[in-house]
């Protein structure tokens, strides 16, 4: 199955534009929600939602250089993702009631790790997630 252009992007492009403008909203906010009786569960969910981030990342850079080995899509999409959670400790430090955190940025970081690892090798062996027919 071949997706034509403006497809492409709304298939693989737009997910990281809204999931990033998700992120963006719900940092200009006090937080709705602190896990209780977690220790650190404040970190575990922004491990989770930039291993999510960079899972859609792999599923762009992948649509957009088909060619890319592995190594590249990893790194690639580990410094757009943990850019992108330095870029949202700096946007929370001028947030009321939020502050930048350098171990919430240590957890944005893992995530990006586990997620692109996860785009890249257990994704499509578990989902077929990059197969084109």
């Amino acid at each position: 199955m071949t997706i034509m252009p403006s497809r492409r992007f709304l298939f693989y492009r737009l997910p990281v534009i809204l999931y990033c403008l998700l992120i963006f909203i719900q940092s200009s906010f006090p937080p709705a929600v602190r896990p209780q009786g977690v220790p650190m569960g404040d970190k575990a969910l922004h491990l989770l939602a930039y291993a999510v981030l960079a899972v859609l990342f792999v599923r762009a850079l992948k649509d957009a250089r088909p060619g890319a080995g592995a190594a590249f899509l990893w790194t690639a999409t580990v410094v757009f993702t943990v850019l992108y959670g330095a870029s949202d400790e700096i946007h929370q430090a001028f947030v009321p009631a939020r502050s930048a955190d350098i171990l919430d940025f240590a957890a944005d970081a893992a995530g990006a790790v586990i997620g692109a690892a996860a785009g890249i090798w257990l994704a499509p062996r578990l989902l077929g997630f990059f197969q084109k027919n």
